[in-house]
């Protein structure tokens, strides 16, 4: 069998830095009430004429000069983004001739959730041999999707993208089990209506259809639901227990998921990458650009296990285990001595279920996605300030 081994990555991000004493002065916020629920302490704006094929392309040529390779090289382009420059052609395509490859590319919407549904995608390609040498891509400009008056999204998200490229390798390495899922029953409580059902008409512009319209309630208690769960089914599934995971790297989304995510699993939050206070929420860049700025600062090494999870708009939601490099050949101890991943999974959910029962309490936390309830709005207006 054949394995997907990442050999370069680079990330690329807006010079123009939008932080929340910013957000003071457009919409009824503060910086503590922003970061005390979602972490976040600033994020990355692109300017008119940065669109998501230009830090695309411009975390590509980072992670093809990390590789040693060009973009000649390439067999195949896999990009993830639900913020494309166009409807149509393909933003793909557009990359693709950027950069000046010749090779087949696509684009994959799943929301935040699209680059680890891109680089599961990679490795089914290389393990059949269709191909050898493929970059695949997270990015997004969703502020051009914001409504800057709406303090409950615009206080989230972010630009940015981040790129891998995976090529063939007869060594175990790459993504070594996963999962993909997906609930369309929650779809409305995370979209852009604006589309096809709802062509861009006076009616649609004024109900403010373009935007990115989402219920956080709901979002916040699938996000706590399916993120723990779903990456211990995953390294189960690779035959590792929660204990050989040498870092998870989650949506940047909201640091108190992340936070909730690890409690679940039984992580510490030193096995546990977090950038969202510098960067918000990039929807499909967030974990290729965490997983950039962990390599770079020495938090990831050759031969070691990463969990890559994530939750979006779809619904959906996806985990990887991937192995950074190649590791070290065990000595073989007996095959009594290693769990069969079947029993490796069912360990891991047991744990899980077992922590996530014994935190009942803070999942009845109001979720930093959602709106203050109207109390608190009431007595804000009356005190004239922000909750705190």
């Amino acid at each position: 069998m054949l394995y997907g081994r990442i050999v370069g990555w680079g990330k690329a991000v807006p010079d123009n830095i939008l932080t929340n004493f910013d957000l003071e002065k457009l919409v009824d916020t503060s910086d503590e009430w922003i970061f005390t629920r979602s972490g976040i302490r600033e994020r990355r704006i692109a300017p008119e004429g940065v669109n998501t094929s230009t830090l695309s392309v411009e975390a590509s040529q980072a992670a093809l000069e990390k590789a040693g390779l060009i973009a000649a090289d390439l067999d195949l382009i896999i990009v993830a983004t639900s913020s494309p420059d166009h409807l149509l052609p393909a933003v793909s395509s557009e990359i693709q001739y950027q950069l000046g490859a010749n090779c087949g590319a696509f684009t994959l919407v799943a929301g935040c959730t699209g680059f680890a549904y891109a680089l599961v995608t990679a490795q089914q390609f290389i393990a059949t041999g269709a191909y050898r040498t493929i970059l695949v891509i997270g990015a997004e400009v969703i502020s051009r999707n914001i409504d800057w008056t709406d303090r409950n999204t615009c206080v989230l998200f972010g630009d940015g993208a981040g790129a891998v490229i995976v090529q063939a390798c007869e060594e175990p390495t790459g993504v070594l089990s996963f999962e993909l899922g997906s609930d369309g029953e929650g779809a409305p409580h995370l979209m852009i209506p604006l589309g096809i059902a709802n062509p861009p008409t006076r009616e649609a512009l004024d109900k403010k259809y373009q935007y990115i319209h989402m219920n956080g309630r709901e979002v916040f208690k699938f996000a706590t639901r399916t993120l723990a769960r779903s990456a211990a089914e995953t390294i189960g599934r690779s035959g590792l227990s929660i204990h050989d995971i040498d870092l998870m790297i989650p949506h940047q989304a909201n640091a108190r998921i992340i936070e909730l995510a690890a409690r679940q699993l039984g992580l510490p939050m030193e096995k546990v990458f977090v950038n969202i206070d510098k960067y918000g929420n990039t929807s499909a860049a967030s974990i290729p650009i965490a997983l950039t700025e962990a390599i770079e600062e020495g938090r990831v090494k050759e031969g070691d296990k990463l969990v890559l999870v994530g939750f979006g708009a779809g619904l959906t939601w996806a985990s990887a285990v991937v192995q950074f490099g190649l590791a070290e050949k065990p000595v073989a101890t007996g095959w009594l001595a290693t769990p069969t991943r079947t029993v490796k999974a069912a360990q891991n959910k047991i744990g899980v279920a077992a922590r996530t029962a014994g935190m009942r309490a803070s999942l009845m936390l109001v979720p930093l996605y959602t709106r203050v309830s109207r109390k608190q709005r009431k007595e804000a207006n009356s005190n004239n300030q922000q909750p705190k």
